[in-house]
């Protein structure tokens, strides 16, 4: 205190010769910033594999194809054996791409519909409805047009979506994720009986059947793909077009109403497109098993729960996962082959326990 009286306040502020400059410190980026740049990259690594994956399925198989017939071949041209053997590919790669495509995305929507960490076309028993379905339309009512047996097994696959869930909400707590996983798994091998109890005495259907049940792509043509295209296409639009509205289910129902968010809407649509591409796919590829369940848990640890990031993600994840399992299935079997539906098989159900087995399997 001084001789008028007055509290002395030190003089507390910095000297000009110890003050930081402004452009010192470099600003941080936000963390929305940093999380958009991360998803754009694992977006461009997905195309990137998927661009190295379908020239590799061109060239290796039962018997490798030199690369100057790959390129040749993509221009058109059917010369030499090499060209012409790879000519033959093409076909099989477009299916193999696009039926890895719907099912990884079809796998991702259904998970967050039923927010069930399990659910998948297979493990739901989807696929093997949309097989009883045509097997059934095939043997007792002479179903011969590929577009019937589209529309067959989607309709088989909508009836065993919701036999399903109305099996996995019995009983306390509703539909659970562990029961519906349950009961997908009990209703998919009670299917599976069945589809052999029709075919077994139909030696003139039998044959086909056998091989179509297994799941492959190695009858492709483009005449198959051109018929199955505009279904698949329209599978793509409602899924991809029910990304925010899966964001907003992922914090329930009830908060998604309060946000004004059309729970029973949102959910219709989406289960929709799951439908349409998972019956399409075993329409013209038979019930591949897995792949809607290996991606989109994939996926959310490379890129996080977003759907509008998800789902596009998953769609090219589960193209290079499906033409890289039939790659391997053709290269390890030389000179015979192993359908992509018991590689896809072999690699996810090692995945499937270990997500059971995972803590609690919760819903997302």
């Amino acid at each position: 205190m001084n001789r008028t009286g007055t509290r002395h306040v030190p003089n507390t502020t910095v000297p000009p010769s110890t003050t930081v400059p402004p452009d010192a410190v470099a600003p941080s980026r936000p963390p929305v910033l940093e999380r958009a740049r991360a998803r754009l990259l694992w977006l461009g690594v997905a195309v990137v594999v998927l661009a190295v994956l379908a020239p590799a399925s061109l060239a290796y198989g039962s018997r490798d194809i030199p690369w100057s017939d790959v390129w040749s071949a993509l221009g058109g041209a059917d010369a030499t054996l090499g060209e012409a053997a790879a000519s033959k590919r093409i076909p099989r790669t477009v299916l193999a791409v696009l039926i890895g495509a719907a099912l990884g995305l079809a796998g991702a929507v259904m998970q967050g519909v039923t927010r069930n960490p399990l659910a998948d076309p297979g493990v739901l028993g989807v696929n093997m409805g949309a097989s009883l379905a045509v097997v059934v339309a095939v043997a007792y009512f002479g179903l011969a047009s590929p577009t019937g047996y589209i529309w067959t097994a989607m309709t088989g696959a909508a009836l065993t979506a919701g036999f399903v869930y109305a099996v996995g909400s019995l009983g306390r707590g509703g539909a659970t994720p562990l029961k519906l996983a349950l009961a997908g798994a009990a209703i998919s091998a009670a299917f599976a009986s069945l589809v052999t109890a029709v075919v077994l005495p139909r030696n003139d259907i039998a044959g086909g059947f056998r091989l179509w049940q297994v799941g492959g792509v190695g009858g492709a043509s483009f005449e198959r793909t051109g018929q199955v295209a505009p279904f698949l296409a329209a599978g793509f639009v409602l899924c991809l077009l029910s990304a925010r509205g899966l964001n907003s289910l992922a914090l329930g129902d009830e908060v998604a109403a309060g946000i004004g968010e059309r729970v029973a809407v949102v959910r219709g649509v989406a289960a929709l497109g799951a439908v349409v591409l998972c019956g399409a796919a075993t329409a013209v590829a038979g019930p591949i098993g897995f792949v809607g369940l290996v991606v989109p848990h994939t996926c959310r640890l490379l890129i996080g729960v977003d759907h509008r990031w998800l789902l596009p993600f998953a769609a090219l994840l589960g193209a290079a996962l499906l033409t890289a399992a039939d790659v391997i299935g053709r290269v390890v079997a030389r000179p015979a082959e192993i359908d992509v539906g018991i590689v896809t098989a072999l690699l996810g159900a090692p995945f499937f326990i270990w997500i059971v087995r995972k803590q609690k399997v919760r819903a997302l």
